[in-house]
């Protein structure tokens, strides 16, 4: 049997360039039923990828798995190696669409690993480049902060609220939802004000 997978980690990547749609498309172009394409929606640096997970326990000794690209399904050279050499290992054959077929033959072996270590190093070119900016913002713009603003909540409302919540006559998750927050953020908020 032929699987496809398909995964996007990132807004941009499903506007321009690699969407889950183009992904879908080449795979089907490649003869891959449609109920047979997996596709995760999660950064291939977290390891929260529940399709690509069932579809690697789903595949079996003389199916092929396919791909349009290694990035896809893996984003270091040693997690990437080590996938491709137990899917062939356990009779798989995994076809990664821009490159060829990568089975256990020497030749095959290294342009797997080549091939990966390029994509583990674009990665960690942009995680360069974004600290790069990061650090360039901090030095140029002095009321630049690193990471979330902070989310403007009336503390008065937010009393109102943990009130309520106490008497029981709201649950946490009506109160974060009235307030736009996450759970945690209510949470540290309360506490502040406790």
């Amino acid at each position: 049997m032929r699987y496809g997978y398909a995964r996007v980690s990132t807004r941009g990547q499903k506007l321009y360039g690699i969407s889950l749609d183009e992904q879908r498309e080449k795979l089907l172009n490649a003869g891959i039923p449609d109920g047979n394409i997996y596709v995760d929606d999660y950064t291939g640096t977290k390891m929260e990828r529940p399709e690509f997970d069932k579809l690697m326990a789903k595949l079996q000794s003389g199916d092929e798995f396919v791909v349009c690209k290694l990035d896809r399904f893996a984003r270091t050279a040693p997690e990437g190696a080590l996938l491709v050499r137990d899917l062939v290992e356990r009779g798989i054959k995994v076809n990664i669409l821009n490159m060829g077929v990568a089975d256990n033959t020497p030749l095959g072996k290294m342009l797997v690993t080549v091939l990966l270590a390029f994509a583990e190093y674009e990665r960690d070119m942009i995680v360069e480049r974004t600290s790069g900016g990061k650090a360039w913002k901090r030095e140029h713009d002095p009321d630049w902060k690193d990471g979330r603003k902070p989310c403007a909540v009336s503390i008065a409302e937010l009393k109102n609220l943990a009130q309520k919540q106490k008497g029981g006559e709201l649950t946490v998750n009506e109160c974060c939802e009235r307030l736009g927050i996450s759970r945690s953020t209510w949470y540290n908020l309360v506490r502040k004000i406790a």
